[in-house]
């Protein structure tokens, strides 16, 4: 399978967006396309689907739209649910057809030949054996199960209509059936959008494993990392082609950067000497042979174009906190938190200074605790308690305004109404609001707009505590690296959930992690974190001590960090864990050795089944098949055992 795009363009009306398209999408590539919000990355994708949309660039070469075979491209724009009264399986299901209808012609041909040893029969009926097997047969409820887990739905949610799901869930289920359709080019814009750490992580590997190709759109830098071997950047409408995952572009970006700019500070110095000796001698006579042969060296010059500087335009500002608050910022103790009913309950101390991660799934009390810590909601039980002289500012990640009639100028001038003109337009201007941008209504601003205009007014309030939910939500990955660095530099507390791993790692020193079995305090960054969970994966060990000063006790779905736990306390958890988790361990080993000897059985009896004698005799044909059935539902139960146990450590 190959793709490919030459000196294509793309314009509406008189707007160029991008000018000169050179993109190639080989079998098995995992591609992404990178650029600032606004660059294009979204249209060029629909491109792919929607071809006449290109058309000749500025380009020397000739234009054109190669494909190989007849690729199928999916993308999760085309995902419609034409009749709202299915359930979500039924949905699911339809990705499935082919397999369904092969697995009932094996159902049918089996019971015809029961009464009949035609050899028509029994090669039609070995043959759609191994198309059942090649088109993954005998995984894909297993599949599909595991997604729609992964995805966040329950069992229940298997046979609940369509038209019972919100409008996000309905997203996350055409997401699901455009991953599991196997397209040869899987399209994906922002993909992690909406998804918690648990089905990104989940996500990543499908994607790593994916048999196609794929085109990603992301700012999720370590996605992009974990997945990719390739990157298009889209800056100054027009695309360069890098090799390699997201850290491996930005570091050839640099290096092609600094090279070209050396190359041509070099050759105009160059071109500056020789000018001055041709202009220095053409009028001797003696010497302008000599002049003539410098202006002729010029002019046999490749030229090198002086590079375009990187496109780094983003929010900046000097963040100065009105008042330092008392060491001690917040104690929760046993805080319930929720709307009806509890759904989590939480303890940790918060000092000055610290900046705490909020991760884990959706839908089990990240932002709830939030809102609960910002007086937005009622507690439920337990205490929370803010220290001396802390004020703290709110992020809401669904950005509403009192008065989306406002314009930028006039929200922000009712904040700060003390402030001049001047003032306040230079503050906007720095969280890219210029010119006639500050006279905009805020219900029409984009998402990102509407983020930016938020965190300019929490910022100049000067808060010494900061509860932000998402705040990455739509910004580019320029404006995410603008909100590390003033985070990084931020001498006050910050409480923030995300999703984002690299941004929770770049900023968090601790974290509290949502599970549905309890909420955990961990004293460190995220990839310490990982590094600990894959630690205890791979050799059984527990840490007793992911608290803050002492270690985490759990009981249902609470979490309390002890401060004054005593060093035999540590020691009898740390037995009792790790006991719990070498019987585990060795349980989960032996389920693997059962598993492999069970999978060598079915190898076995496949190539059993190749044997002339057996191949042309239906009942021995069938008994062997019988036994792999056997074997594959086998494996089936002990993988789930695996699975359960897995989870467990």
């Amino acid at each position: 399978m190959n793709y490919k795009i030459v000196n294509g363009s793309i314009s509406f009306g008189a707007e160029t967006v991008l000018e000169e398209i050179n993109f190639e999408i080989k079998e098995k590539d995992k591609i992404a396309i990178v650029g600032r919000n606004g660059s294009g990355k979204t249209t060029f994708l629909k491109s792919i689907v929607d071809n006449s949309m290109l058309e000749e660039g500025i380009g020397e070469e000739k234009f054109g739209i190669y494909k190989q075979g007849s690729p199928n491209i999916g993308y999760l724009k085309q995902m419609e649910f034409e009749n709202s009264n299915n359930t979500m399986l039924e949905e699911i299901l339809k990705v499935y057809e082919p397999i369904i209808k092969l697995e009932e012609k094996i159902e049918r041909l089996a019971k015809e030949l029961e009464n009949s040893q035609e050899e028509k029969l029994i090669k039609e009926y070995t043959n759609s054996l191994d198309r059942f097997e090649i088109l993954g047969g005998y995984i894909y409820k297993k599949e599909y199960e595991i997604a729609i887990k992964k995805f966040g739905f329950t069992e229940a949610d298997k046979t609940k209509r369509m038209d019972q799901f919100s409008g996000g869930q309905r997203t996350k289920i055409a997401f699901l059936k455009l991953l599991l359709s196997k397209p040869d080019i899987l399209l994906l814009d922002e993909p992690t959008n909406h998804l918690d750490i648990t089905a990104i992580e989940w996500l990543e590997g499908y994607l790593k494993d994916y048999p196609n190709a794929i085109v990603i759109v992301s700012h999720d830098r370590m996605f992009l990392d974990q997945i990719v071997n390739k990157v298009y950047e889209i800056e100054y409408a027009t695309m360069t082609e890098y090799t390699g995952n997201y850290t491996k572009f930005e570091e050839q970006k640099r290096v092609n950067y600094e090279k070209q700019l050396k190359d041509y500070e070099y050759q105009q110095a160059e071109i500056k000497r020789l000018k001055a000796i041709a202009d220095r001698f053409r009028y001797k006579p003696t010497k302008a042979k000599m002049a003539l042969s410098k202006l002729k060296q010029i002019e046999r010059m490749t030229i090198v174009e002086e590079p375009s500087k990187y496109d780094l335009k983003t929010f900046h500002t000097n963040f100065e906190l009105k008042t330092e608050s008392g060491k001690m910022v917040l104690t929760a103790k046993n805080l319930q938190i929720g709307y009806d009913k509890p759904i989590a309950e939480v303890s940790f101390e918060l000092f000055r200074g610290q900046k705490l991660a909020i991760i884990g799934e959706n839908g089990i009390g990240k932002s709830t605790l939030l809102k609960t810590l910002n007086g937005d909601i009622q507690k439920l039980g337990g205490e929370f308690e803010y220290g001396y002289h802390v004020e703290k500012g709110y992020f809401d990640q669904q950005m509403e305004f009192s008065n989306p009639e406002n314009t930028v100028f006039d929200e922000f001038y009712e904040a700060f109404p003390n402030l001049t003109t001047t003032q306040i337009r230079t503050i906007l201007g720095t969280f890219l609001f210029s010119g006639e941008d500050v006279l905009k209504k805020i219900k029409v601003l984009s998402g990102g707009e509407k983020g930016r205009l938020q965190l300019c007014k929490i910022f100049k309030k000067g808060f010494n505590l900061l509860l932000l939910d998402e705040p990455t939500n739509h910004m580019d990955i320029v404006g995410k690296e603008s909100l590390e660095n003033i985070l990084k530099e931020y001498k006050g507390t910050l409480i923030f959930v995300s999703h984002d791993r690299y941004f929770v790692n770049k900023i968090a020193d601790s974290l509290l992690i949502f599970e549905k079995d309890g909420v955990t305090y961990f004293n460190g960054t995220y990839g310490e974190y990982r590094r600990k969970i894959r630690e205890q994966e791979e050799i059984g060990e527990s840490n007793a001590n992911l608290g803050k000063n002492g270690t985490t006790n759990i009981s249902n779905k609470k979490v309390y960090v002890a401060q004054e736990e005593s060093a035999s306390n540590k020691k009898e958890n740390t037995y009792f864990i790790n006991k719990e988790k070498n019987r585990i361990k060795n349980k989960i080993n032996k389920l693997e050795s059962e598993i492999e000897e069970k999978e060598e059985q079915i190898k076995l009896l496949q190539e059993e089944m190749l044997q002339e004698e057996i191949s042309t005799d239906y009942l021995k044909l069938k008994g062997i098949q019988d036994k792999i059935q056997e074997l594959n539902q086998n494996i089936e139960s002990r993988m789930e055992e695996w699975e359960e146990l897995s989870n467990k450590i």
